[in-house]
């Protein structure tokens, strides 16, 4: 620290005339403090603790030269903030601001990551990997040290609660290469949608439970530098509790949706989590592969994870999507069937929906489980080509239309668990392991005991019917 005292003895000046300055707004905006002469003196000191070749982040170009972006230095870094709050009379720590403020300019810029706010209860101290992202519940504590100039944050009127945020769900990645932007949004509009686009995150998650893991924001942080997740970004309700006296009293709270993971599921969570990912990323694997049966594997469990999770996100409840969408999220549940199970020498169409469905019923253990998969996929294959070639999906109220597609949707989950935990990673083909099986008595090699092996070793919430 004493390398940058200068600097530390810079800010607490400038936070010193931060009290004599006019509280009215217009008067200290960012851009309003800039013409104080008491930030010339402050730019050089920030110059000579950081130099632009060693923090070009603090820095922008303006006509050819490059010299201290102020937008940097007075909003993001939080001193912009810290000073209205002390010229409008508030209690400001400004030791704390000081040391704040030299640590966002005299350390490294640290590597932006992409953050999903989920909205599932997930037990205090989770942190699993799940391939390059980690899911990770944070104490309040815990997030006060990613934020930049954390003594000011809850002091700014309209500021994010921590607390409301408090063991919330976050899946995380870093993205070196991602351009920092102070402006979030639900999803991203300069790529895919964030449900497809982390897919091989939310799919392990998706697959341990049932019950529906919305994405209710994803922005960008760099922990220290930026956190951009705003209190309109946290989906909130209202908790009725009695005090102590027996009074009635609301508190705002974050909506936590039906998944719901108790403290006694964590280790089971984290193994079958560990298991399913390691799986995709054996899969995956391929893509750079140079057979093309590997090649095209990876392809297929790409593009039937991106329709699974287009239909599982605009699913809202567990009976509900907007009528309007019912058979677009058919479609989709559909395809990603298909995906997973059409062989690449499967060139017959007329062929196609029933080695859909033989391969689907063949991943099923018990006569019943079989038939009544063959049954659910052979009508949701007709409803596709009904949808598809312009017709109408007729004889079917709106309330059992919703409920098919619930149905569809947990069949779909469930043949997806299947095909990963059965396909292989090198050149043979999943599609003819299961028509060479599906009568034979290969099915117990195949297909019966390797499922028996991963259920016990790595169930999900819940064991399928057809495993006992």
């Amino acid at each position: 620290m004493s390398k940058h005292l200068p600097l530390r003895e810079a800010v607490l000046s400038w936070l010193e005339h931060a009290h004599h300055l006019s509280p009215h707004p217009h008067a200290i905006t960012d851009e309003a403090l800039t013409d104080l002469p008491e930030w010339e003196a402050l730019e050089e000191a920030v110059s000579t603790a950081a130099p632009r070749d060693e923090h070009p982040d603090l820095y922008t170009k303006i006509n050819g030269d490059r010299i201290l972006n102020y937008r940097t230095l007075l909003g993001e870094s939080g001193l912009g903030a810290a000073t209205r709050l002390i010229a409008q009379g508030a209690d400001v720590p400004e030791s704390e601001v000081a040391d704040s403020f030299v640590a966002f300019c005299a350390h490294p810029a640290p590597v932006p990551e992409r953050w999903l706010l989920l909205n599932g209860d997930f037990p205090r101290g989770t942190r699993i990997r799940l391939g390059q992202y980690t899911l990770q519940t944070f104490t309040e504590d815990a997030l006060r040290q990613v934020i930049p100039m954390p003594t000011v944050e809850g002091l700014k009127p309209g500021g994010l609660d921590l607390g409301l945020v408090a063991d919330a769900p976050f899946l995380h990645i870093p993205e070196p290469d991602r351009k920092v932007s102070r402006c979030p949004t639900w999803f991203d509009f300069t790529g895919p949608r964030a449900e497809t686009q982390h897919w091989q995150a939310l799919l392990p998650l998706m697959l341990w439970d049932e019950e529906l893991l919305r994405v209710e924001s994803v922005f960008t942080v760099q922990r220290g530098r930026s956190f951009d997740l705003r209190p309109t970004a946290v989906p909130t309700t209202l908790h009725t509790y009695l005090d102590p006296q027996g009074r009635q009293n609301e508190a705002e709270v974050r909506e936590t949706g039906t998944f719901h993971v108790p403290p006694t599921s964590a280790e089971a969570l984290t193994a079958f989590c560990t298991a399913i990912s390691a799986k995709i990323d054996a899969v995956m694997a391929g893509v750079t592969h140079k057979r093309n049966i590997v090649k095209r594997r990876a392809r297929r469990l790409e593009r039937a994870a991106r329709h699974l999770l287009a239909a599982y996100q605009r699913t809202y409840h567990d009976n509900g999507v907007w009528p309007v969408e019912t058979d677009e999220l058919l479609l989709d549940h559909v395809i990603a069937l298909e995906a997973l199970l059409i062989s690449p020498v499967d060139k017959d169409h007329k062929s196609i929906g029933r080695n859909i469905r033989s391969r689907a019923a063949a991943l099923f253990l018990t006569p019943a489980e079989q038939n009544r998969t063959e049954a659910l996929v052979k009508k949701a294959y007709e409803d596709r080509s009904t949808y598809v070639h312009g017709g109408v999906i007729a004889d079917e109220t709106e309330e059992k239309k919703l409920e098919a597609l619930r149905t569809l949707r947990l069949l779909t989950l469930q043949i997806f668990l299947r095909w990963l935990v059965l396909t292989p990673s090198d050149t043979d083909d999943l599609t003819d392991l299961l028509d060479a099986a599906a009568e034979g008595p290969d099915h117990a090699r195949v297909v019966e005991q390797p499922l028996r092996d991963f259920f016990t070793a790595t169930p999900p919430r819940a064991r399928p019917a057809d495993i006992a």
